[in-house]
């Protein structure tokens, strides 16, 4: 499975519930639950070929992909109204897309990967988790989630 986790946007793919279900062999059960097809949750990260259908018709995707780049930060018209749609949904993840954008930027895609890596994974048993999840599903410690980012970036 040749999975990404980086977005056009900035969110991290790591914690997304699908991409996890996906790289756990989880996704009958994630279905199950979300009655959808399992079909329709297959996915390794927007930047591959195989894309959730929730996420085919991404107009941020599309852009990126039209105009050549890796992330919306490179281009002209930064941030663009598209961009500040989806940080300003109802999805509580994606309110932190332009602090992460801003982080890859000054810091450089392989340190932010790691910085992701280590806040998307339970500080007591090293499990991966979604944004979500406020206990581990391995060990049942407390989890920090994105609206606990969220608000911290509101501060």
């Amino acid at each position: 499975m040749n999975v990404r986790t980086d977005t056009y946007c900035g969110l991290y793919c790591g914690a997304c519930k699908v991409l996890l279900a996906n790289k756990k062999k989880l996704v009958k059960e994630i279905a199950t639950e979300w009655q959808m097809a399992e079909s329709d949750l297959r996915c390794n990260g927007c930047k591959s070929n195989v894309v959730a259908t929730c996420s085919q018709e991404c107009e941020i995707k599309a852009c990126a992909e039209e105009k050549g780049i890796d992330f919306c930060f490179q281009c002209d018209d930064y941030p663009c109204k598209i961009l500040n749609d989806l940080k300003n949904d109802d999805q509580p993840h994606h309110s932190i897309i332009l602090h992460n954008l801003g982080l890859i930027k000054e810091k450089g895609i392989d340190k932010w990967f790691n910085d992701q890596k280590t806040r998307w994974s339970c500080p007591t048993c090293k499990e991966e988790y979604s944004w979500y999840e406020d206990e581990c599903l391995n060990c049942g410690n407390s989890l920090k989630t994105c609206l606990d980012d969220e608000k911290e970036i509101e501060n």
